[in-house]
């Protein structure tokens, strides 16, 4: 599936599936409570906590895809084109970073 293709999924699955969108500031919020879970998963499997008993049968993936998903909306509800916004982003870091990381001394 392209980036543009998930947006028109997204947009079709609201207008069905979930009656209308959030509105901005409500799905920002979701956004970051979304980013929250996958930060939960991330410092238990890979940083110094453990998990609890209830937290053991997350899914990273699913979690990644639930951002994925809100972020998608809000690009959908801010007329924002996903692919030519990361297209753009991309060649950004590109021009800005093309000798930064390979003179970084702590890359190496």
């Amino acid at each position: 599936m392209t980036i543009e293709e998930a947006q028109k999924v997204v947009d079709e699955w609201i207008n069905t599936t979930g009656i209308r969108y959030f509105n901005e500031l409500t799905n920002t919020a979701i956004l970051m409570e979304e980013v929250g879970e996958v930060a939960r998963i991330m410092s238990r499997k890979y940083g110094e906590q453990s998990f609890k008993e209830s937290d053991k049968k997350v899914d990273l993936g699913d979690e990644m895809a639930d951002v994925l998903f809100v972020l998608i909306c809000l690009a959908n509800q801010t007329g924002i084109d996903l692919t030519d916004a990361l297209k753009k982003n991309l060649n950004k870091k590109t021009k800005r970073d093309s000798d930064r990381h390979k003179n970084n001394e702590k890359l190496r």
